[in-house]
């Protein structure tokens, strides 16, 4: 059992409910086509794929134009202020199948989730403490895999 588990820390309630809470923050892609039975969504979305874990649902995504929530769980210590010093340029870079590193622009700051703008928007959850961001801060960040996908309504 994580630690978080023990503290009883969540990110989400319900699927439906994430995916509402978050739509206007849908990044806007093509959804290609996935082997029946995949867990994983191949979401094409600025200028890269990205592979999410479905979180939405069997056959709740269909190939074609979308918008879908993408969703990751930062490194514990993922998240750091950028400085003026500092390049100040939207960055997205996969890791590995499925988590991503980068920088880009704080758009909205929760309790336990950041949302950045990095090419795309990016829903960031914490299981610790988050530093002090604000919207308009800029940030760098790394997720572990897998990111997921919800469908926005």
């Amino acid at each position: 059992m994580t630690e978080a588990a023990r503290a009883g820390v969540t990110l989400e309630t319900s699927e439906r409910e994430f995916a509402a809470r978050y739509a206007e923050f849908a990044a806007e892609g093509t959804l290609y086509p996935s082997r029946e039975g995949s867990p994983l969504l191949e979401f094409g979305v600025a200028g890269r794929v990205l592979y999410l874990f479905d979180r939405s649902g069997p056959y709740a995504a269909a190939p074609g134009a979308a918008r879908l929530v993408v969703h990751g769980v930062l490194e514990p210590v993922g998240l750091r202020l950028l400085t003026a010093q500092e390049e100040l340029r939207e960055q997205l870079h996969a890791l590995g199948v499925s988590g991503v590193e980068g920088r880009g622009v704080v758009l909205s700051v929760g309790r336990q989730v950041v949302v950045v703008r990095a090419r795309l928007p990016l829903v960031l959850g914490a299981f610790g403490p988050l530093p002090g961001v604000q919207p308009g801060d800029w940030v760098g960040f790394r997720t572990v895999p897998p990111l997921h996908g919800f469908m926005a309504p």
